[in-house]
């Protein structure tokens, strides 16, 4: 996955504290303890397509957010190995009003080759927004959008802080999921990002996927 984060920028010593963002409250450099037992008792003996990450301290590099409609934003917050703690939740609700919490890990990222390569991906017909996506053998249905018919990616713009400065990441995604037993279920997130910031936007687009799966909220604080 295409990182946010310049790991090799100079501290700034005169920088402001970090300003702390979304439900869980937490600034850049902040953690977060996500309790990874209840998940991976539910995984055991499933067939997962990563191995789960000890996440014991989640160090946050960057926070982004965005509103995906009047009453729910979306944040999420990253490491520095571009893992996600994504929280859902109305604008400036606490811990205790988020309604989802999901972590995903990258998991493979591709840079179409031209337009034709593109229309593969993200055209009227395309690979995203089908009934299903066939993962190297790995089978996922879609998990957005009812009906047998091919659907439109979602889409919006994710302003991400990260090494003191502030992204505007321009995002289309479709969701996918399989079963994993009768009560666990791994999702695939596929989708397209393309910085709109300054001189990055000349840094073209990607394709980026990621292994996500739920998390209980109360599984979720900060440290």
């Amino acid at each position: 996955m295409r990182s946010f984060f310049k790991r090799d920028k100079p501290e700034d010593t005169k920088r402001k504290p970090p300003e702390e963002r979304g439900p869980l409250g937490v600034g850049i450099g902040g953690a977060i303890d996500v309790d990874m037992l209840s998940l991976q008792a539910s995984l055991v003996g499933k067939q997962t397509a990563i191995e789960l990450p000890d996440l014991s301290t989640f160090v946050v590099a960057g926070i982004g957010q965005t509103m995906l409609d009047a009453d729910m934003q979306l944040t999420r917050y990253y490491d520095d190995e571009d893992r996600m703690v994504q929280v859902m939740g109305s604008p400036n609700c606490g811990p205790e009003d988020i309604v989802d919490a999901t972590l995903f890990v990258p998991w493979d990222s591709v840079v179409p080759a031209s337009r034709s390569d593109w229309l593969q991906w993200t055209g009227p017909r395309g690979l995203l927004g089908a009934t299903q996506y066939d993962a190297d053998g790995i089978l996922y249905q879609r998990f957005w959008g009812d009906g047998d018919g091919h659907m439109d990616l979602v889409e919006f713009t994710e302003e991400v802080d990260a090494d003191g400065m502030r992204r505007e990441i321009h995002q289309r995604c479709m969701l996918y999921a399989r079963p994993l037993g009768s009560t666990m279920r791994e999702m695939l997130l596929i989708l397209t990002q393309r910085d709109l910031s300054g001189k990055a936007a000349e840094g073209g687009e990607s394709i980026e996927f990621m292994i996500g799966y739920g998390l209980n909220v109360a599984d979720v604080r900060r440290v």
